[in-house]
């Protein structure tokens, strides 16, 4: 009798950790990334897309919030693209730092003309719902917004100016290198002026709606692929911010393949790329955020997860993003940048030169997954040292709803 008990109480024990375990593959769903894109200066005023991994869509409405703060620091620079063909060939055979183009006067030596400063530490927050519309189609809402801070403790504990002066100091970088301790720590200095004669400028502590975001995901079923995913993506963005009132659209295309292993450990791989043209209406007038009417990103991620006995998980994913550049390339040819190269010891041309390269950066993520929430941490560095962002740090919760 006794043993028939404990066989009884084992069943039921069993039973219930098999259907909890259930409940957490259902949520799992592949490689469910937080939003993991930069906070960069002129990015934060578009549409951008994040990389869809999931397998299928949600089986109930899931509700995410999330939270990203990255530290940008540009010093004063100025850049002048002269219009005469021959002066940009004469200035195109010398190498940028020792290009001698002078703007005198317009009608003599006509030129475009933008300057930049950005020092902040850029805040992101997301407010998402994801819904099924049936089991090939998703429906996903998300509104973003962006405060502007000076990055002091113990609000931004990894990406203010301490922390990461510190770690340069101590660890790798050197003493100062860009010129942070020289302009000042903790400090807001946000402000651009584009060729066309239109001024940026952000202060602390300021707080502005980004827009509002709709995105629709379809998710075939072919028979012969057994455990590879594809999903397709159409978004649509309305930016609401004053400096960049105007709609975007996107096609998103990604690849997940999943592999499970014994001792309950899965492994997953997927790769993704979309493009986004910006300002396909303008609703007033904007900003000049670049003159690269389209943004392509390709993306790729590694992710490995253990499932435990009580049916939760925990995963470590490694991303890879690479975004193509916000300005023309062949401007780079022959402008000519000004700044206060004297005083601190480099980069005081990023401002302006890393507009003409390709964004790229690496995220490390860590989930833990239960049945009713999904929690994850994320830290992204900028290897290239464009500082646009330089660090940047997230957390985002996932709650199913609408049981």
């Amino acid at each position: 009798m006794l043993k028939r008990g404990f066989f009884i109480v084992f069943c039921i024990y069993n039973h219930f950790v098999v259907a909890q375990r259930k409940d957490s593959l259902s949520i799992k769903n592949g490689i469910d990334n937080p939003s993991l894109l930069t906070t960069h200066h002129f990015g934060i005023f578009s549409s951008r897309i994040n990389t869809n991994f999931k397998l299928t869509p949600p089986k109930k409405p899931v509700l995410t919030i999330s939270s990203t703060s990255g530290n940008s620091f540009h010093p004063l620079v100025e850049g002048y693209f002269p219009k005469d063909p021959k002066v940009r060939e004469a200035q195109s055979k010398l190498i940028w730092y020792d290009r001698n183009f002078n703007f005198i006067d317009q009608e003599i030596t006509p030129a475009d003309y933008l300057s930049i400063v950005i020092d902040a530490v850029i805040k992101e927050f997301r407010l998402s719902i994801n819904i099924p519309l049936n089991k090939k189609h998703e429906l996903g809402v998300t509104l973003r917004s962006y405060l502007i801070t000076k990055g002091k403790y113990p609000f931004s504990p990894f990406t203010g100016d301490e922390s990461i002066e510190w770690f340069h100091s101590n660890i790798n970088g050197g003493e100062d290198p860009f010129g942070r301790r020289y302009y000042g720590l903790n400090q807001v200095n946000f402000r651009y002026f584009d060729r066309n004669g239109n001024t940026l400028e952000l202060n602390n502590n300021d707080f502005f709606i980004g827009g509002i975001e709709l995105s629709h995901f379809y998710y075939p079923t072919f028979s012969t692929s057994k455990n590879i995913f594809i999903n397709f993506g159409s978004h649509f963005g309305i930016n609401t911010s004053k400096f960049n009132s105007s709609l975007d659209f996107s096609l998103s295309a990604n690849v997940i393949k999943r592999i499970p292993f014994k001792n309950n450990y899965e492994f997953n791989i997927g790769i993704g790329a979309n493009v986004l043209r910006k300002n396909l209406i303008d609703f007033k007038k904007v900003i000049d955020l670049g003159n690269n009417p389209f943004l392509a990103t390709a993306e790729g991620n590694i992710e490995i997860t253990k499932y435990t006995k009580k049916g939760n998980y925990n995963s470590l994913g490694i991303n890879y993003q690479l975004q193509s550049r916000y300005n023309k390339k062949e401007e780079r040819n022959y402008y000519r940048l000004l700044g206060n190269w004297e005083e601190i010891n480099g980069g005081w041309h990023h401002g302006v030169a890393t507009l003409y390269k390709a964004q790229s950066n690496w995220s490390f993520i860590y989930t833990y997954g239960r049945s009713n929430y999904k929690l994850s941490l994320f830290f992204k560095e900028d290897f290239l040292v464009n500082n646009a962002p330089d660090f940047q740090t997230g957390v985002s919760l996932k709650i199913p709803v609408f049981k």
